[in-house]
């Protein structure tokens, strides 16, 4: 992680978003402006919740591990997201890992001056609450997803959320074959049917499986395939 001190920078990220009205006065300075490489961890699960995150470049992963030492990547994620919104309200620990899957910029700001100067601020408040509502909509939309479509839609959706970046034309990511079983937990499928469904895409030329590694060589195939992209 790294603090970019460019206040224009910033400022340009809030308009873009439209999010300048959500912060009073007393509180803009108190913004900081952060850069995160790919791969890099943003919060991690368990550990203390000090500052809230406001996604506003790039793409995230979300992902949550048992007590085994078993991974299930719950979502991706694209600006404008918030991470820490249920941990600051609910006074709590991080609940789940967040990972940076592209280059990504965040706007953060300390629980101690969000408690000071935005906890009576009503256009921040109403902010969190439609951030928060929206979660439980996409998660309800997640599990119908994961219970209405084919392994061979999720499996497309997936690879097109973890590959592609909207907002950097230059990121083209790959999938670990070591990370397959993470993958079948998530759409909701077995080890063993997820590696029969990579092979037909093999087959018909949407993905090349090699060195570890699964990369996409039709993009366009997915998409239609997918319908729409779920896991964003």
């Amino acid at each position: 992680m790294k603090e970019i001190h460019d206040r224009e920078l910033l400022k340009s990220y809030l308009h873009a978003h439209q999010i300048e009205s959500i912060f009073n006065e007393p509180l803009i300075p108190y913004l900081s402006l952060y850069s995160y490489d790919q791969g890099e961890l943003i919060c991690s699960q368990g550990e203390p919740s000090q500052a809230l995150y406001l996604l506003v470049k790039g793409k995230i992963k979300i992902y949550t591990t048992s007590a085994e030492g078993k991974t299930l990547i719950l979502s991706f994620k694209t600006p404008l997201e918030v991470i820490g919104d249920i941990e600051y309200i609910q006074g709590i620990d991080f609940i789940n890992t967040v990972q940076a899957v592209s280059s990504v910029c965040m706007i953060g700001v300390h629980h101690r001056w969000l408690k000071k100067y935005g906890k009576d601020y009503s256009p921040f408040l109403q902010f969190l609450l439609e951030i928060i509502t929206q979660k439980f909509h996409i998660k309800s939309n997640h599990l119908s997803f994961n219970l209405m479509h084919p392994v061979e839609v999720r499996l497309a959706s997936y690879l097109l959320s973890v590959s592609f970046d909207e907002s950097d034309s230059l990121f083209q990511g790959q999938l670990s074959t070591f990370s397959l079983m993470d993958t079948a937990n998530l759409i909701g499928t077995s080890y063993r049917h997820l590696n029969r469904v990579i092979q037909k895409f093999c087959a018909e030329g949407l993905i090349e499986r090699n060195q570890g590694f699964i990369l996409v060589k039709d993009r366009e195939g997915l998409s239609e395939l997918a319908g729409h992209n779920i896991y964003e």
